[in-house]
């Protein structure tokens, strides 16, 4: 027997409920510009610089109190995390231009001797310097331009010219929207979120993918539907689909959050809200953008009255 979780045809009026889902995005789309132009991001060391520390001990060292007597030095972000087994830990500090890497290289060894017992074996101290953080920030900035300009056209060959400039509009929406969430959360932005943003755009454009390649069909088919009925019909054949992705994904998402400890805290809160945000602009971005961009010019876009 097979259990359904969702009907199996659903009648949401997600079309006529469109204005709602362009004033939330709105709203939430000033809120991540003003926080972002008011507070910045808080950039991590792959962006800013610092100190990379590999060390070895002689017996298994807890991290949650070595990070606490760091962070109470004064230091600016710190993150430390096993590589290997419980012995072998990866240290990196963010260090203002200001600050001589020697001074404090050698009060993070005065702590470190401090906490743990035994030998400690400096295997590995790197210094990111400042211009290797420009660096990184521009290769970022061009790894998510890239991917926009490849999807477009991916979507425009797949499909049509409209279709490409309604899944635009999606991928920024949720970009300015994960860039938002760490402006707010003040969780580390570094390389790991900029893999949360392509994460999240890779998602995000499957399920516009999904959506769309039912409206071709249903176009097909409807051939003097209007654009808006359409829509909708698309939307809610896919629906089922969408709410069970969107629920695993989340679900795994969730598990990082809980289970994934400190390091990829900030990558994986911003893998669960990117999921929420993603799986919304499917919906009502994406989709609704093509009443606008003329899919079907011999169709009236809106439902006639009777």
């Amino acid at each position: 027997m097979t259990i359904r979780l969702f009907p199996h045809k659903t009648h949401f009026d997600f079309m006529g409920r469109r204005w709602i889902g362009f004033a939330f995005s709105i709203i939430l789309t000033l809120i991540s510009l003003g926080v972002l132009l008011e507070r910045g991001l808080n950039l991590g060391i792959d962006f800013t610089g610092g100190i990379l520390m590999e060390i070895h001990t002689e017996k298994p060292v807890d991290l949650a109190p070595l990070r606490s007597a760091l962070n109470t030095q004064g230091f600016g972000e710190v993150s430390l995390q096993n590589i290997g087994d419980t012995s072998d830990i990866m240290i990196r500090i963010q260090v203002s231009k200001d600050e001589e890497q020697s001074k404090v290289t050698a009060k993070v060894k005065e702590v470190l001797a401090g906490q743990i017992s035994g030998a400690i074996d400096y295997r590995k101290i790197d210094y990111v310097g400042p211009t290797v953080g420009e660096e990184l920030i521009q290769n970022g900035v061009l790894a998510v331009l890239c991917s926009f300009a490849a999807i477009m056209t991916y979507v425009w060959f797949r499909f049509e010219w409209q279709y490409g400039i309604g899944a635009i509009l999606a991928l920024l929406h949720d970009s300015i929207m994960i860039v938002g969430f760490f402006a707010v959360t003040r969780f580390e932005f570094g390389l790991t979120a900029v893999a949360a943003i392509l994460t999240i755009v890779g998602y995000s454009i499957n399920d516009s993918v999904v959506i769309y390649d039912r409206i071709r069909e249903n176009m097909r088919r409807f051939k003097k539907m209007p654009v808006f009925e359409l829509l909708n019909i698309s939307i809610n054949d896919t629906l089922s689909r969408t709410i069970l992705t969107a629920s695993t994904t989340l679900l795994a998402s969730l598990a990082l959050f809980l289970f994934g400890g400190e390091v990829i805290r900030g990558f994986s809160a911003a893998m669960v809200f990117g999921v929420i945000i993603g799986t919304y602009s499917s919906i009502y971005i994406s989709a609704p953008a093509l009443i606008y961009l003329n899919i079907r010019p011999n169709a009236p876009a809106e439902p006639q009255p009777a």
